[in-house]
């Protein structure tokens, strides 16, 4: 009986738990009841937590009876699920009022941070967050082959380590930051038990000095909201969440009319007062660009060439707002020169300014973005119209580019009198007009400044490619 002993021991080490009876023999005794086989390497918990969940003595708690619990809920490594569902968040961010403001008005966010697991979960599975804060940030994008921008020192930001906590809203961002506002602390260890949510809002006045949201072929200007949310000892993570801008020029020299009844101090009334401003800042931006865009008055421009009067445009204003149709007319009627055929193209110019052109004389970037064209031989009076996308950037001007709006004509003249068709003196009389296979032309173009201004903010969203909400999982 003492040699058995040794027998089932040794054979437990090679085998590995129960299977070492298997391979010991068939004589050989089952182990004493008062020892148990050891269990296998991938089910033995590997922390104090996960001791206590499997119902054996751990640390700081009693057994599978005992009604104590760990006080931090780390994940465990006893199931890929546990590891999973121990470290999610998720935080979603909604701008109210849709994805395009106007400069100077105010910004509003919710940040909405849950706990996606079941209310039934036990209370270790509780999540903490470290802090969260929010930033404004504009991005500026320049073409190497067009723009010479000084270098930037944002390039050492890119790399964060793991235990950093500096909030840098544009980490890993191309370009160099333009305008930010300062961060606001969202909230400061933040407990979230299963299936519990918290909403925080965030507000911010755009700042009314910054440039536009702009997309061209020189440089871009992106504008972001920025939330940075960490946990503890782990690295920050970023939600981004991009939304447009449009500045109206000349509105930060107006001064808000004041109201007749002065309201009493009350500290309570802080958000409702701050309402009313925004309110009342949209209402005069829209005051003033109804005026500036509503005046009308006929603008006749005499079309000629070297030869002589080809014919009369007829515009009835050159103050759009985006979104609005460029309406023209043109008469023929007095023109000693024939015209063929004419195109108007709506463009925009993006110039880039002397200080930051990447070659001296540097032409400007046309974009072209409606057009129409016409053959107007024998033709006695036609119109056109051109409509302004609400995607587009109104007309700006900055320290790097300057965006301007123009009307592109281009015009095709016979360098002969065209033959007339006659008519048939009787109408049961069937008659036909060939025109000439080849004529001797002319060609010359015009261009005619005009000035496009932003609109409605609302307006605009209603074809913003921009999302209101964005989301992320930490």
């Amino acid at each position: 009986m003492a040699s058995a002993r040794p027998r089932w021991q040794a054979g437990r080490q090679a085998g590995g738990g129960g299977r070492g009876r298997e391979g010991a023999g068939e004589g050989d005794r089952p182990p004493p009841p008062s020892r148990r086989p050891r269990r296998p390497a991938h089910e033995r918990p590997t922390d104090r937590g996960a001791a206590w969940r499997a119902g054996r003595p751990g640390g700081g708690g009693g057994g599978s009876d005992g009604g104590g619990a760990p006080k931090v809920a780390e994940p465990s490594r006893a199931g890929p699920d546990a590891w999973v569902l121990g470290a999610m968040i998720e935080v979603s961010a909604a701008l109210l009022r849709g994805p395009v403001f106007l400069a100077g008005e105010a910004l509003e966010c919710l940040v909405t941070l849950r706990n996606p697991l079941p209310p039934a979960a036990t209370s270790a599975s509780s999540e903490m967050l470290a802090w969260a804060s929010a930033q404004v940030h504009c991005q500026l994008h320049a073409s190497e082959s067009r723009v010479a921008l000084p270098p930037s020192d944002s390039s050492r930001h890119d790399v964060q380590a793991e235990n950093e906590t500096v909030f840098v809203p544009n980490r890993g961002e191309r370009g160099q930051c333009v305008l930010s506002t300062p961060p606001k602390i969202l909230f400061c260890d933040l407990r979230l038990d299963p299936g519990e949510s918290k909403t925080y809002s965030y507000c911010e006045a755009l700042p009314v000095d910054g440039p536009p949201s702009f997309r061209g072929q020189a440089v871009k200007y992106v504008y972001k909201l920025t939330i940075g949310c960490q946990r503890v000892n782990s690295p920050i993570k970023l939600l981004r969440v991009p939304f447009r801008v449009l500045v109206l020029h000349g509105l930060k020299d107006y001064q808000l009319p004041q109201d007749e009844a002065v309201a009493p101090s009350n500290p309570f009334l802080e958000e409702e007062e701050g309402a009313k401003k925004d309110s009342r800042l949209a209402d005069l931006a829209t005051e003033l660009l109804m005026a500036a865009a509503s005046r009308r008055s006929l603008h006749l421009y005499s079309i000629s060439n070297a030869r002589g009067k080809v014919g009369t445009l007829g515009i009835f204003k050159t103050v759009y707002k985006i979104g609005e149709d460029v309406v023209g007319t043109f008469s023929f009627c007095e023109g000693e020169i024939p015209c063929l055929q004419y195109s108007v193209s709506l463009q925009t110019e993006e110039w880039v300014q002397e200080a930051f052109q990447r070659r001296p004389g540097q032409p400007a970037a046309h974009s072209t973005h409606a057009r129409h064209q016409e053959s107007c031989l024998h033709t006695a009076r036609t119109s056109f119209s051109l409509p302004i996308p609400l995607s587009s950037a109104p007309g700006f001007s900055t320290n790097v580019v300057s965006l301007k709006w123009r009307l592109h004509f281009e015009f095709v003249t016979s360098r002969e009198v065209a033959e007339t068709p006659v008519a048939p003196e009787s109408q049961s009389e069937a008659s036909s007009w060939t025109g000439a296979e080849q004529m001797d032309v002319d060609t010359f173009s015009w261009d005619l400044p005009i000035k496009v201004l932003p609109t409605n903010p609302l307006l605009a969203s209603y074809i913003s490619p921009f999302p209101s909400c964005n989301s992320l999982t930490i």
